[in-house]
Order: C-alpha cells, then sequence, then structure tokens
C-alpha cells in the first residue's frame, strides 16, 4: 500500500507543547516506517451484520430522549482522488448537553442524562455518505490549563479494510469562542486545515420545527486531508 504524503502542517504535531499530555507521549526520536504486511492491509472488515448502526444517538432503544438540542450530522468520506469511501464503520462518541460523559473517568460536576449513553454507529454507502442524529453536546472543563475549557465537540472513528486502519478526528461547531483558546484543535499548524474540522451548518440538512443540520466530510489523504490524530 501507498500512500501520498500530506502536506506539511495539515496534521497535528506528534509534540504541541500547549497540550500538556503530549510531552509524556510524543515520540524523542525520529519515527522508523515499517512496511504493512498482511495482518495490517487485510481484515477483519466491519459490516452492519457485524455491529449494528447506532444511528438516533438522542434517544435511547425505547425512545426515550436525551435532554438537550437536536441535532442532524451528515456528510461523505471520500479519498484524495475524491472517490466515495464505500461501507466503512464510523464510531462516534461524545458529551452530553451539560458537557459530561457516560464514563466512570469523568468526574465532572455536571448532570448525567440517563437517556443519553453518548456512542453511535454508523456506516457509508455506496457513495460514501454518512448520516446520524444527536444532541449538540456541551463544553466541560478539562484541566490541561487554568481555567481550560474544550470547545463542543463530536469524537469519528473511521474504519477501514483492517485494524491497522483507524482514523480519529473530531468534529467542532461553527462560531464557537472556544476554538480559538483550545490547544487540541491548534496543535494543527496549517489555519486552513484546522478549519476543515468545523461542520458547516446546513438548512437543507435541518428538519423543520426539530433539529438543526450540519455537514461534516472526511477526506482521507491528500491535500485536502481531515486532520487525523497520530496521522
Amino acid at each position: 500500500m501507498n500512500y501520498r504524503p500530506n502536506p506539511v502542517g495539515t496534521q497535528p504535531e506528534y509534540l504541541h507543547e500547549a497540550y500538556q499530555s503530549t510531552r509524556k507521549r510524543s515520540p524523542l526520536r525520529p519515527l522508523v516506517g515499517l512496511p504493512p504486511g498482511c495482518t495490517e492491509a487485510s481484515g477483519p472488515t466491519f459490516s452492519p451484520r457485524h455491529a449494528t448502526p447506532i444511528v438516533d444517538m438522542f434517544k435511547t432503544a425505547d425512545g426515550r430522549e436525551a435532554v438537550g438540542q437536536r441535532i442532524v450530522v451528515a456528510g461523505r468520506v471520500t479519498d484524495d482522488d475524491g472517490r466515495p469511501v464505500a461501507n466503512t464503520m464510523i464510531e462516534l462518541w461524545q458529551a452530553n448537553a451539560a458537557g459530561r460523559y457516560d464514563h466512570p473517568g469523568d468526574v465532572h460536576d455536571a448532570p448525567l442524562d440517563a437517556n443519553f449513553p453518548g456512542v453511535g454507529r454508523v456506516f457509508t454507502d455506496e457513495d460514501g455518505r454518512y448520516r446520524f442524529m444527536s444532541i449538540k453536546p456541551g463544553a466541560y472543563p478539562w484541566r490541561n490549563h487554568f481555567n481550560a475549557w474544550r470547545p463542543n465537540h463530536i469524537h469519528f472513528s473511521l474504519f477501514g479494510p483492517g485494524c491497522a486502519s483507524r482514523l480519529i478526528t473530531q468534529m467542532y461547531f461553527p462560531g464557537d469562542p472556544l476554538l480559538a483558546l483550545d490547544p487540541i484543535y491548534n496543535s494543527i499548524p496549517d489555519v486552513e486545515a484546522r478549519r476543515r474540522l468545523v461542520s458547516i451548518f446546513d438548512i437543507d440538512l435541518t428538519l423543520p420545527e426539530y433539529a438543526l443540520g450540519y455537514r461534516f466530510d472526511l477526506v482521507l489523504r491528500g491535500t485536502h486531508s481531515t486532520p487525523f490524530e497520530g496521522a
């Protein structure tokens, strides 16, 4: 497998001083490239037969709805030539409307929502398109520095044809004042690449009197690649 290199500055740095945890986990020596073997290049593959889609994140299986602003998120996954990436699994996770994750490690003093586990799973269609519904996540403190708050965001994890081809990124919302202050968002040197992580409000996706719509397209590599963690 040969991949085109991403342009310099379009992916986050392994070490970004303002993002404190990267000081402990970033490599201290130059990386050594290893050619992929059959384990990295094949299987296991994921499909709706093996992993049940969870498209409506904003409500439970028995129809109880979470608290918060309903949203629709949709987009398209393509490769660096603009070709659709079909039948790929996207896992999603986020905080609830109060800015808290349904996870034992989250001790933020904000209410949990019994009707919002905060996880989802969708698959792209033959044209690379995906769509899901959720609620807009809240901001939360994260103790990276004094008075640090994470912007509203949703985590995306895209699985390719094998476990080694997993890509992780975050989707942000337009107009969020916390973006300018967030070390994770600003760890991407290139300004235009950084902006690719911000979704676009789309009135055509919006469901009248029900949910706001946001478009978030993902490009896996190349000049217009979406920034990914550790890419």
